[in-house]
């Protein structure tokens, strides 16, 4: 056989080798496995929607005992089955790194195989090439022979350059797949830490519940007294803040602060439900810079227990706390927040929350996941409180003479300095 039909019939060869069965075979497997996964997370996530239906009816219903105990039920397993959800996108997203790692083994031995064909076959013809012209001449029976000789070179070169070709584009694939299994990996790190904390919240929901039932002795007029007891706390506490605010006369620079308007904030939610909003008068949401003392220092969104809580800008956590470790828990207030100081001016708080998810000091993102919703401080049912502050307005103090929270920190705020967040979102 012609020596230029041996090099050519060995380079389609090598098409037709490199693929690895047991490999397809393997990847295959993988993707059927996810399927399943991805069934599995979809019927979760029907069962999620249903459960949050049924808190946000309860919502709307009396305060009572009953309907307080009801819902932290419904929460319960609506954390139950995030948490299963969790575990199944934590299954599926290994599945896929599993997946991406075969295709790139695979890729890696293609390549290695194409270049070790590329380079005998380069070889051999820069050892034909080098041999006498006039010897190629004088071996060939007729000059059909010798331009038969000249096409299969060609052809085989052809051949040659469509192999490097495809070897560039297998390069290119396999530095798409490595990037994209580090994607995946990072992932599955904020999957596995939203595991960890929703594992938490769900443990602190059941100690919740058990403490309500064991504080009111599981009677209706009980859990009345406690409420109005708790109500007289709050009140206790704002009128303190209240003095406390009215006595900064802090001056403030309206250019330090961005226009209204501007929507230069994000929701800190994925689901946005607003329960309360800014003030107490239509005055007041019309003019959302004018702030009186007594009126509502924010806005409230309904979001049930455990909904994870983001950033509504880049910006440094500059304080945090739990207030219900006050004073025997009675510190009716903000319970468990954040609050995050912005470039533009603006700082944002995050209040009553179920569990806090970064540290004084630390940098974060727009839509970085800095905690979770809850009903700690003085709430009367899971939301998420969002303030929207003028920076310079802010002090974040420790108070010393509080008659229930006394050594907590607190975002105390020259009632100019009180936002309306709808202006800025």
């Amino acid at each position: 056989m012609n020596y230029y039909k041996k090099i050519f019939l060995l380079i389609i060869l090598f098409t037709f080798t490199s693929v690895i069965i047991t490999k397809a075979q393997s990847i295959d497997d993988l993707k059927s496995k996810i399927t399943d996964k991805n069934d599995a997370i979809n019927k979760l996530e029907l069962e999620i929607k249903q459960y949050q239906i049924d808190i946000d009816a309860l919502g709307v219903e009396k305060d009572t005992l009953s309907n307080t105990i009801k819902s932290l039920d419904i929460s319960k397993k609506k954390l139950e089955a995030t948490t299963k959800l969790t575990e199944n996108k934590i299954n599926a997203k290994n599945l896929e790194i599993k997946g991406l790692s075969l295709q790139i083994g695979d890729k890696k031995d293609r390549i290695v195989d194409g270049q070790r064909v590329i380079s005998r076959s380069l070889t051999d013809i820069y050892q034909m090439n080098s041999a006498s012209i006039i010897e190629g001449v004088l071996g060939s029976k007729s000059f059909s022979d010798i331009w038969k000789n000249a096409d299969e070179l060609s052809a085989v070169q052809v051949s040659m350059q469509g192999r490097i070709k495809d070897l560039n584009d297998l390069k290119i694939n396999l530095e798409e797949n490595k990037k994209l299994t580090e994607k995946k990996k990072i992932e599955l790190v904020v999957l596995t830490n939203d595991l960890k904390n929703q594992t938490k919240i769900l443990a602190d929901t059941v100690k919740e519940k058990n403490s309500i039932l064991i504080e009111t002795k599981n009677t209706e007029s009980n859990y009345k007294s406690l409420l109005v007891m708790k109500k007289a706390q709050k009140d206790a506490f704002e009128r303190e803040v209240s003095a406390l605010e009215d006595a900064l006369q802090i001056a403030i620079n309206p250019n330090s602060i961005p226009s209204t308007g501007t929507g230069v904030l994000k929701y800190p939610l994925n689901t946005i439900r607003i329960t309360q909003y800014f003030g107490n008068t239509a005055f007041a949401t019309k003019n959302p810079q004018i702030y009186t003392s007594g009126t509502h220092p924010g806005i409230d969104f309904a979001a049930s227990i455990g909904t994870p809580v983001k950033a509504a800008l880049s910006g440094t956590v500059v304080g945090l706390g739990n207030m219900d470790l006050a004073s025997g828990g009675r510190c009716r207030s903000y319970g468990k927040w954040i609050m995050l100081k912005h470039k533009n001016g603006l700082s944002t708080l995050y209040a009553h929350l179920s569990l806090i998810n970064v540290t004084s000091g630390q940098q974060v993102s727009t839509s970085e996941v800095i905690g979770y919703s809850g009903n700690t401080g003085a709430s009367t049912g899971p939301h998420l409180h969002l303030g929207v502050y003028a920076t310079e307005g802010v002090r974040i103090q420790k108070l010393v003479s509080s008659t229930y929270c006394s050594g907590v920190l607190y975002p105390l705020a020259d009632p100019k300095a009180y936002l309306n967040p709808l202006s800025y979102l």
